[in-house]
């Protein structure tokens, strides 16, 4: 049966897709948590990269024909392995928050590259360089070297390569990448009287034989906002002048800052910058750039993100970055990813084909340490997705189930006790431990609990999470997730209250994700099997 609905909703979606890509694109672009972007134009297609911090495979790419339809391409690297912390060490600490962090993407003689380095301290933190031949993949690492805070990879047109980073810091490096070249450190420009708060988010493009470097400013006073500013040189050593080229609101939102701009082949220029948004996370906006007196100045005629702009190319086929999924492929999609490093021992799309197998494999005491969650974003300005699971193979204290997953979560937890199962909604807070990301605490406040399948040899149910994320009366939208149970799939049972989800940068520095789940509290060797998850996005 999901077979075929599946195949409706793609025959659907087909017939649709042309119409759909008429229309003019919606801001935000990617109402999605895709924070940091760079992106890239090669050959008329579009390459965007962005922060996913703990979540692996890690360094997503993104690829669009028009600015309005997206969808993932690659990840660089399948997981990091320094340190026990990526694989939810219970002592050692983990990565919530950190990891891969604003990531550079360059094309410069066929091939791709990408710069990040990790927000950790030690060689933990150290930069990694990945190059391909495809955005496609596969990606190699090219080396590694010292920290670059928010950096720009920069390939000049004499093929010497920069990285510029911090607050105007540059050094120059090897043309094989392999380290820096030392002595090669400069700061290139000093701040200004008005340059008192945030200024990082580095990236560095040349136009017209100038230097153009793109940097988020957050000036902390009463009256100041944040805003994109760029410093601009005929030397990439400087002197550098500066001008705001962005500051504006939009959507009812805090104002926009961090990004990039972009041209097409025909030379018109696109800024992408994100935006925060509460509980989704930091949103993607598109804008016209206006070159002004040298100047690449964002927004419309009112130096504006606008409610909606054409997109760059008509008749492309509708795409997304977030995506429903029957599990019937024998690899995973590219639109999933793991809580942390996954246990591949203990999950398959093969041993019950059509279905997704969750094994618990480490005993653990909450969900904020349990291995192989598998998240994938939220969108705005509304969205629903649910779950199909059977647990019928779930031992005695097992805890399986559906979240609206961050340090902060609502939760749909089924719990095995002898032979009751009991689902439960739940509020759960995770503290974490500010030096090395180690979970200290969880606070758990059930909410509503259920004892399911009594009398029923049936052991599936499904899980329904909406999520709200339409401007509210204050910043941050509504937020609100709210949960439901059925037992055919037909009929729905609201569980629990209405959930504000949150963002806070001190811990997880992420929007709410959906979350799958299982993981055992007192013995491994249980599994649950995922049938299916069925995603919609509201208009």
């Amino acid at each position: 049966m999901k077979r075929l609905i599946v195949a409706a909703v793609a025959l659907l979606s087909l017939g649709l897709s042309n119409v759909m890509a008429q229309e003019r694109i919606q801001n935000p672009m990617l109402w999605a948590d895709v924070p940091d972007p760079d992106i890239i134009q090669v050959d008329g297609t579009f390459y965007l990269v962005s922060t996913t911090m703990h979540l692996m495979p890690g360094t997503p790419i993104m690829r669009s024909r028009d600015l309005k339809n997206w969808e993932t391409v690659s990840y660089v690297y399948d997981r990091l392995t320094d340190s026990p912390k990526y694989d939810l060490s219970p002592t050692e600490g983990t990565v919530y928050g950190r990891g891969q962090w604003a990531t550079s993407l360059k094309y410069h003689k066929g091939k791709f590259y990408v710069l990040f380095a990790p927000n950790e301290q030690g060689a933990m933190g150290d930069t990694y360089i990945y190059s391909a031949d495809k955005a496609e993949g596969p990606w190699t690492l090219v080396s590694r070297m010292r920290h670059f805070h928010d950096c720009s990879l920069f390939f000049d047109d004499d093929d010497r390569v920069f990285v510029i980073y911090g607050t105007g810091e540059l050094m120059e490096l090897k043309k094989d990448l392999s380290d820096v070249i030392e002595g090669s450190y400069m700061k290139i420009f000093e701040r200004e009287a008005d340059e008192t708060g945030l200024l990082e988010g580095s990236r560095m493009i040349k136009h017209n034989g100038k230097y153009y470097l793109q940097m988020i400013s957050q000036v902390y006073a009463p009256g100041r906002h944040r805003r994109e500013v760029c410093y601009r040189a005929d030397d990439i050593h400087g002197p550098y002048e500066k001008n705001v080229i962005l500051e504006s609101d939009f959507g009812g939102f805090p104002y926009v800052g961090q990004g990039t701009i972009v041209d097409t082949p025909e030379g018109d220029w696109y800024g992408i910058i994100f935006q925060d948004r509460g509980g989704v996370g930091r949103v993607l906006t598109v804008s016209p750039v206006r070159w002004i007196d040298g100047w690449p100045m964002i927004g419309d005629e009112d130096g504006k993100v606008p409610e909606t702009i054409r997109p760059y190319r008509s008749g492309q086929p509708a795409a997304s970055i977030v995506n429903s999924d029957d599990f019937s492929s024998q690899r995973l999609g590219l639109h999933w990813q793991w809580n942390h490093n996954p246990v591949d021992a203990a999950w398959s799309l093969k041993e019950r084909p059509g279905y997704l197998r969750l094994k618990t494999s480490r005993v653990v005491e909450n969900l904020y340490l349990a291995p192989n969650t598998l998240t994938q974003r939220m969108e705005g300005p509304t969205c629903s997705g649910y779950v199909v699971m059977d647990v019928s193979n779930m031992r005695d204290g097992d805890c399986a189930g559906f979240t609206a997953f961050n340090d902060e979560s609502g939760v749909l937890t089924i719990a095995r006790d002898g032979k009751k199962y009991t689902l439960t909604m739940s509020e759960q807070s995770v503290t974490l431990n500010p030096q090395n990301k180690a979970v200290e605490k969880v606070e758990v406040k059930d909410v509503e609990s259920v004892e399911l399948f009594k009398g029923s040899k049936s052991k599936v149910i499904y899980l329904r999470l909406d999520a709200d994320f339409r401007a509210g009366e204050r910043f941050g939208g509504k937020d609100l997730a709210q949960f439901y149970y059925s037992t055919d799939g037909q009929n729905w049972t609201k569980i629990g209250n209405d959930y504000r989800m949150r963002f806070d940068w001190r811990r997880f520095f992420m929007g709410s994700k959906f979350g799958i789940f299982n993981y055992a509290t007192k013995r491994t060797g249980g599994w649950v099997d995922v049938e299916e998850f069925c995603y919609q996005k509201g208009k």
